[in-house]
């Protein structure tokens, strides 16, 4: 039986790391806020992050209205999350995390129904058969590995839906800890709060004080240093435009499901980060003189042996990952390599910018079939909307 509205503020110990994934914003990580008797009003699921709306009713009658963000539409959807399972109208309590800006807004950590189920914010969820959910530790659903390895052209059949696996913390809350793979979770322990977080993708080599900070294996330019160093997220990160960050970032981050698509003349990759849209000209040996600069450039491809090599020019200047920008001279080489027994897509890709990048930018990615369809996701970012002066209008 859920009690009476109430509204209580607890201070955690909690790691800074555990919004590192998406960056806390101005989140309050080391806070709780319970919300009892919480009334759900409406879900949105979006990308590059989702939003569940409710309200409360404090004793003296008054109606407040609040929201919490969640993680984005397709981790959501990998995960058994669906509008259906937050019914606008039903009461439920909510822990969650303050945000220090915005006092109507917060970050979710659980939600609990009047029937004692329960839902965290990085949990895996089925429709239980007595009704109500179930928790799953470990992937809700077995991806389709029965592929035929080749075409009946004779090239490696990359055709089909693919993702990569899903991380998570090893607390559901997202309160404590790293992350970690989704098929260790049932293993895993959450690691002890710590102090700090991640940086900027970016790592010295041989120890903190030993060199210069490296991105991909390489230094940055002067310019390149100085803009990283200016980098600012609220301002800067395409993400909250509902902007691709780079065909190398967003192949995997946060757990998408990605389109592959082989076709006579080219093969079409369809990003499920943010619907970025890639045509591979498999039937040109150049790039054209007169390229149209975009996000997604412009790709050639060739197979070699039995892998695909992807030559991409022609980009709009913008961001490798953030921080680290690129100007239209980005040029990127990938290399995708399909292994017929376990059915795991190998990307390595190597990119070079005179303007930002001394040398290489190399890294390498591994997806396999996807556990769930590719869906179109809709995006709206409104992390930095203030709800509390919205709501008042």
């Amino acid at each position: 039986m859920l009690r009476a509205a109430a509204f209580v503020v607890v201070s955690l110990a909690v790691a800074a790391s555990a919004a590192a994934h998406h960056g806390a914003g101005t989140f309050e990580l080391g806070k709780t806020v319970s919300f009892t008797g919480a009334k759900l009003t409406k879900v949105e699921m979006l990308n590059p992050h989702s939003w569940l709306y409710f309200e409360v009713t404090g004793p003296d009658g008054k109606v407040s209205k609040y929201r919490c963000e969640m993680r984005s539409a397709h981790v959501l959807r990998r995960s058994g999350w669906s509008p259906e399972l937050l019914p606008s109208g039903a009461r439920v309590d909510i822990t969650a995390s303050p945000d220090r800006a915005d006092v109507a807004s917060c970050y979710l950590q659980t939600i609990l129904f009047a029937n004692g189920s329960r839902m965290d914010r990085y949990g895996q969820y089925v429709k239980a058969p007595e009704g109500g959910i179930k928790e799953i530790r470990g992937p809700i659903r077995e991806a389709n590995v029965n592929r035929p390895p080749r075409r009946p052209t004779g090239e490696p059949n990359i055709t089909g839906d693919w993702a990569p696996e899903q991380v998570v913390m090893a607390d559901p809350r997202g309160v404590g800890g790293g992350l970690v793979p989704l098929s260790t979770i049932a293993t895993a322990k959450p690691a002890a709060p710590r102090a700090g977080g991640g940086g900027g993708g970016g790592r010295r080599g041989g120890g903190a004080a030993a060199g210069p900070r490296l991105y991909g294996g390489t230094e940055l330019t002067e310019l390149g240093t100085k803009e990283a160093a200016a980098f600012n997220a609220q301002k800067d990160q395409p993400r909250f435009r509902c902007e691709t960050t780079s065909i190398l970032f967003d192949w995997t981050f946060d757990g998408p499901v990605n389109r592959i698509t082989q076709n006579k003349d080219n093969i079409v990759i369809q990003y499920g980060q943010l619907n970025l849209k890639r045509t591979i000209h498999m039937n040109m040996k150049a790039h054209p003189a007169n390229v149209k600069a975009s996000r997604a450039g412009h790709s050639i491809g060739r197979w070699e042996g039995d892998t695909l090599v992807v030559d991409t020019v022609g980009f709009l200047p913008g961001f490798i990952t953030t921080p680290v920008r690129h100007s239209n001279q980005l040029h990127v080489v990938e290399r995708f390599t399909l292994d017929p027994k376990t059915m795991i897509l190998l990307r390595t890709y190597e990119a070079e910018d005179p303007l930002y990048l001394k040398g290489k930018y190399t890294g390498q990615d591994r997806i396999q079939p996807a556990d769930a369809p590719y869906t179109e996701d809709k995006c709206k970012e409104q992390q930095f909307i203030d709800y509390s002066k919205q709501v008042q209008r």
